[in-house]
């Protein structure tokens, strides 16, 4: 019997995601479909998430509990389990400046980014624009096509999945299997991995770890140290031999 999905499972997964009113592709991580969207796509790469982590859309992370590898499946997803409601407290004004000293002319219909987010402009006169900071895809129901690829069983690639979801980056690490620790030397690091230390004990079992990189390097550097010793007294012990050999044939 093929294996099923449970939460805290860590899968690759290959996905569509439409808008089931005008069956318009929103999001995708299939190159076919990617290059539809924008043709000047070049690579598109694969989706590693943990179920019930939160780390796609609340109705979608529900619907792959309990699924097989390899199957397609379709989820329809309601506003509240996608991208929610649309909030009217979410439309505001914006003075006009604002987009003039970035050399921006607003105009209706158009998607900015601002302040992180997509923004469209619904209007623009006088002095004042106004924006919809809602998401576009908010009171939207949406359908998702999804296979589940694998489920992972290498501990590194479930690091670098939350690493990519949590920080946007992958930072170097070391895994202490024996011990279930992990073990990151960026000590700028801490801050943010004192606050999700206990996200990586919840989705792995592992506990995080902060080793001084300057520790690291030293040793290193002693090791390298003692290379450069080894390779000098070579060298010294050629010259010498070499030296010999001169004298030897002068005489």
């Amino acid at each position: 019997m093929p294996e099923k999905t449970k939460k805290h499972d860590f899968i690759e997964l290959e996905f569509i995601g439409k808008n089931i009113s005008d069956n318009e592709v929103f999001d995708t991580n299939i190159k076919e479909e990617a290059t539809k969207i924008n043709p000047r796509v070049k690579e598109v790469k694969p989706l590693v998430v943990c179920i019930g982590a939160d780390m796609v859309v609340k109705g979608l992370d529900e619907e792959l509990i309990d699924k097989e590898t390899g199957k397609k499946y379709v989820a329809k997803l309601s506003p509240e389990k996608a991208f929610g409601k649309r909030d009217g407290k979410l439309i505001k004004l914006v003075p006009k400046r604002f987009f003039i000293e970035q050399k921006i002319n607003p105009l209706p219909g158009m998607t900015l980014a601002l302040d992180n987010s997509l923004v469209k402009v619904v209007s623009s006169s006088g002095g004042r624009v106004m924006i919809d900071f809602n998401n576009p895809l908010a009171g939207k129901d949406v359908e998702y096509e999804f296979t589940i690829k694998r489920i992972l069983s290498d501990n590194r690639e479930k690091v670098n999945a939350i690493q990519g979801f949590l920080f946007g980056k992958e930072f170097e690490f070391d895994i202490d299997e024996e011990k279930k620790k992990i073990i990151f030397s960026e000590l700028q690091l801490m801050p943010i991995l004192n606050a999700f230390k206990e996200k990586f004990k919840e989705l792995m079992g592992f506990d995080v770890e902060i080793l001084a990189k300057k520790k690291k390097e030293e040793k290193k550097e002693i090791e390298a140290s003692k290379n450069l010793g080894a390779l000098g007294k070579e060298e010294s012990e050629e010259k010498k031999v070499t030296s010999e050999k001169n004298i030897s044939e002068n005489k």
